[in-house]
Parts: C-alpha cells; structure tokens; sequence
C-alpha cells in the first residue's frame, strides 16, 4: 500500500489502527498455491491464531481455504464465517478431553498431540476420524520461542513414541486418517524441513487408511530490507516430487496440507501509531507514540522487528530514534532507528503487522484496543470499531463494598 492511502486511513478513522491489505493476502495464497500445482489434491487450512478478525476469515473461504484452528473458540468462529466442517482441522495443545469432544461434535477434523488423550478419545470415540500430531524433534526455525517441532517442544508425541501409538491404535481399534507435523515458524533452510518431511513418510508407512498427510507450516517472511525467506517456490519443486513419490508407494491418492498463517497475513499489515512527543535525553532521542505493548506486543516479547517508516515525511532527512510506547514499564519497539525526522503529530508505520499482532493485543493500562481496517479494491472497509469505555467495564460486576 501507498503511504498516502495509509496516511487518509489514519484520518479516516484515527490511530492506532491496524490496517490489512487483501490484495496481498490472495497474492500470497496464490504464491503458495502455485508453487504446489502439480499437487493433485492440495488444501491450505489458514491458521487462525495469525489473525482472527471474522472478514478475514471470510476472505480465506472466497479463496477456498480451509482453517487449522487450536481451541473451540476458533473453530465456532470459522463454523460462523461460514466454513464446512470437514475445511476445519482443530489443533489443540494441552486441552481437556471435553473440549477436543465439543470439537468432534461439531463434525470438525480432530488433531491429537499426546498420548493421554490419544488413548482415552481412541477408547470412547474409536470410529471418529483422528490425525496425530507427530514431534520429528528437528529446529527448523531460527527462534525458540517460535519453533515447535524440536525435542524440548511440548508439542506433539515424540517420534520416539511411535511404538506407543501404534499399540494405541492397536488397542482402541481407532481410525487414523491424518499425519501432522509443525516445525514452527521462521524456515531458514527448506532441506531441514525434508528432512522432517522424510520422518513424517517414514510414519505414515505405519497406518493403511489416511487420507492426508499435513506438513504444518513455519514459512519465513522478509521482516527488513534484504531479510531473507522461505523459497516456497523451490520447496514446491522438491516436496511435490516427493510427495507424488510417496503417495505412488502408499498405493492411494493423498491430500497434500499446509497450515500457514504469518505467510499468508503478516506482509499485508499495517500498523499505524501518531507520535506524541519528541524527547531529547543525554543519550537518545525518544519518539513515543500513542501506542504500546498492550497493541503490538511481539517486539518485546519475541525481540522480533518491524520496520518503521515515517509516513507522514517519507522523503525527509533521516536520523535516529528510539521509538516507545505509553505503557507504563518498558516498552520499546525499536532502538536506534533509522527514519526520516519525525515530529509531533507525525504517523508512523509498522510493517509486517498482518499476524500475531492485534490477536496477541490486551487492555493493559486499561487502553482501548484498536481498530481493524481492510484494504480491498482501493477501498478501506471498518471490520472491528475501536473500543470504547464501555468495552473495559463490559462483564464486569460491580458490587456494593
């Protein structure tokens, strides 16, 4: 999107505001797409978590795509966007028993991760089609916080397991339709996810009736200039050989799934934040926004960056800033920034802001969160209202003291 479009968005409908172009959402389910065309039966199930907003989520199903989705709230909420069960698969890590049967309930395709309720859900459910998330123990990304498939990972079942499955199955005579894997995010290096990949066949070879093997996802995007990123067009080439390899050995048709979110939605966000002040101290010079944490928290939580750009004075000159937030602790989004000279009343931009952002968003400081803008045919369309005093005190029961 262009600075002046974002700069009449701000105006529009004032800031902080969270900003998302669909444009760049279909370009990259495309790209993905795409890159696994010689894939006859291929679905790409949205992770929700990424970016929950209930237009986004009609948006994936005009592209035909199915949601992976990990607690029953998610799945309710793609149920009431208007998706089938059966594009649904729900992911869950750590849950009861009785939510992962509400989920079955509602026709959803379930995903189990430990063998506790592996063996009981196989035990009171055993005709109801289970996948089972597997842990090949391998750091596909370059951050732990972010990276789920390595053996310090509380998801999944060990591939060491795997004997401990298969007397599961065994025993409660259930009906395995799916193999699952997720590295986590930030693939650095495509042959370490054959790798995994190759695990993952290496399991299936022990259960005669799936339908689908799911690779998860953990795709890189560029988060500043000259970042690099997953080659998603080079690991269609190989893992669809691969996989047409194997479905030929397996003796049946298979469906090929992938489970991205940050791939999908974090280049098309915009996050847009008005400088309150200017603070010149003995050391740095400070620009603190109308914004903290509480809106855009993965900066101090993840240490991850987001490129900041002065909207308001693109072609200015530039100089340093460290740019903060109100919130009342610590709460830097960047430390020594390039930008052009910012002022009071200026609007900054932060790019990559499409996932992982207003879905970790809070009311700390008792701050309203934001507003949710689309971008769609060069038109910007309110898909959440900024929240109002009446938002804070909402479920709250006041009692006489």
């Amino acid at each position: 999107m262009e600075s002046q479009q974002l700069l009449q968005i701000a105006n529009d409908f004032g800031a902080p505001v969270y900003v998302y172009d669909a444009q760049k959402i279909e370009s990259q389910y495309h790209r993905l797409t795409n890159a696994f065309s010689k894939v006859e039966k291929l679905q790409i199930n949205y992770a929700v978590k990424a970016l929950s907003n209930i237009s986004i989520l009609k948006l994936f199903k005009k592209l035909d795509s199915g949601l992976d989705t990990v607690s029953i709230q998610e799945v309710r909420l793609g149920l009431h966007a208007g998706f089938s069960p059966e594009k649904i698969i729900y992911t869950p890590n750590g849950v009861s028993l009785q939510e992962i049967e509400e989920a079955a309930a509602l026709g959803v395709q379930i995903n189990i991760d430990n063998l506790s309720i592996l063996e009981q859900f196989g035990a009171k459910h055993p005709n109801t089609p289970v996948c089972i998330r597997i842990n090949p123990h391998v750091m596909a990304g370059g951050n732990s916080n972010i990276s789920v498939g390595h053996i310090d990972s509380k998801f999944g079942i060990s591939i060491h397991q795997l004997p401990h499955i298969l007397r599961i199955v065994e025993n409660t005579n259930m009906h395995i339709n799916g193999i699952h894997m997720h590295t986590g995010s930030d693939i650095l290096d495509i042959e370490v996810f054959l790798y995994a990949a190759e695990i993952l066949f290496d399991t299936a070879r022990h259960f005669k009736t799936l339908d689908f093997i799911d690779f998860g996802s953990g795709f890189k995007v560029p988060y500043k200039k000259g970042d690099i990123e997953t080659d998603v067009e080079e690991l269609g080439k190989k893992l669809t050989k691969r996989f047409l390899a194997f479905e030929k050995e397996y003796g049946r048709e298979l469906t090929l799934m992938f489970e991205p979110g940050k791939f999908l939605v974090s280049e098309a966000g915009y996050f847009l934040a008005k400088v309150n002040v200017v603070k010149q101290t003995t050391s740095t010079v400070f620009a603190g926004i109308d914004t903290g944490f509480n809106h855009l928290i993965r900066p101090m939580l993840y240490g991850s960056e987001h490129y900041i750009e002065n909207i308001s004075h693109p072609k200015g000159k530039e100089r340093f800033y460290s740019v903060v937030g109100y919130i009342c602790e610590t709460d830097t989004f960047g430390t020594n920034r390039r930008i052009t000279e910012i002022k009071e009343g200026d609007i900054l931009s932060f790019r990559n802001a499409g996932a992982y952002c207003f879905s970790m968003s809070s009311n700390y400081n008792s701050r309203f969160k934001p507003a949710e803008v689309l971008w769609n045919d060069s038109k910007a369309y309110l898909i959440r209202q900024q929240e109002t005093f009446d938002d804070l005190l909402r479920n709250q029961i006041e009692i006489e003291l």
